[in-house]
């Protein structure tokens, strides 16, 4: 269940480093990552927020049994 969102982790890293941010502004990945910033697109927002949901049903103790509702 620990690597459950591995595949999240790997998909967002992608699209962050294939960003204009990274890119075009030659700014850090750990600046591109941050949530104010405009100029990240808005699927690696929403792959954010699914990454940030999924590594919280890690911690859940009502998924223990069913799993993690992950990638």
């Amino acid at each position: 269940m620990s690597k459950s969102c591995k595949g999240l982790a790997m998909e967002q890293i992608k699209c962050l480093s294939e960003s204009d941010c990274v890119k075009g502004l030659r700014s850090s990945f750990r600046e591109c990552a941050g949530e104010n910033n405009p100029s990240i697109p808005s699927e690696c927002v929403g792959l954010r927020e699914t990454y940030f949901n999924c590594k919280r049903g890690l911690v859940d103790m009502r998924a223990g049994i069913r799993g993690n509702k992950g990638y």
